[in-house]
């Protein structure tokens, strides 16, 4: 698998272990192989999870030192975008990954997009922590985002974990029913990160 990646602030993304391709426009972090990004969901009968495999972005940075930068409680990325393809989200399952992007509107938009707008970190007692703010561009809707991420060092890396409750029917999504309706998803699921980044 490629995990290139580019800042600390991927943790915002979207959306699972990471095993498919990562890849940057420029190098400023590295994403490592542990590095996870995924959405738990639950249904009438059970909970589940489905993983992107392939997460793109592009991330500016305003210091080439990034990680010491955020770990000191200052902002080094002054822009990022991140573009997962739908059709890769993997829920484990060959009916629910059909079902699931069947609600995501694939064919119609076949990317989710998440871009920064900005962000506040600041530096406490265990790393940091801070709230980041952008539009995030699902199923053909554009919508502002906040959600809170933290961060601290590890063996000179970066790691940021973090999640954002996300609301299916706020962008006109319908969430996935099963088995002529007797299963259905709920329309809430929870988007989970947990990246280490290495620069």
């Amino acid at each position: 698998m490629k995990t290139n990646f580019k800042t600390a602030l991927l943790a915002l993304a979207i959306l699972v272990p990471a095993s498919g391709a990562w890849s940057v426009a420029n190098e400023q972090l590295v994403l490592q192989p542990q590095s996870r990004l995924w959405i738990d969901g639950t249904s009438t009968i059970r909970s589940f999870s489905c993983k992107a495999d392939e997460v793109n972005a592009v991330v500016e940075a305003n210091d080439p030192n990034a990680i010491p930068t955020l770990l000191s409680g200052d902002k080094g990325v002054k822009a990022v975008r991140v573009t997962v393809p739908a059709e890769r989200m993997d829920c484990g399952n060959g009916t629910m990954n059909d079902h699931m992007r069947k609600a995501l509107k694939v064919t119609e938009n076949p990317a989710i997009t998440f871009n920064l707008s900005d962000y506040d970190v600041a530096k406490n007692a265990d790393g940091i922590t801070g709230t980041i703010n952008g539009t995030l561009d699902l199923g053909g809707v554009k919508k502002s985002i906040s959600f809170k991420a933290n961060g601290r060092s590890e063996g000179g890396m970066l790691h940021i974990d973090g999640a954002y409750d996300l609301r299916m029917t706020d962008y006109g999504l319908q969430p996935p029913k099963l088995m002529f309706g007797r299963i259905k998803v709920g329309e809430t699921v929870k988007v989970n990160f947990d990246l280490l980044l290495k620069s």
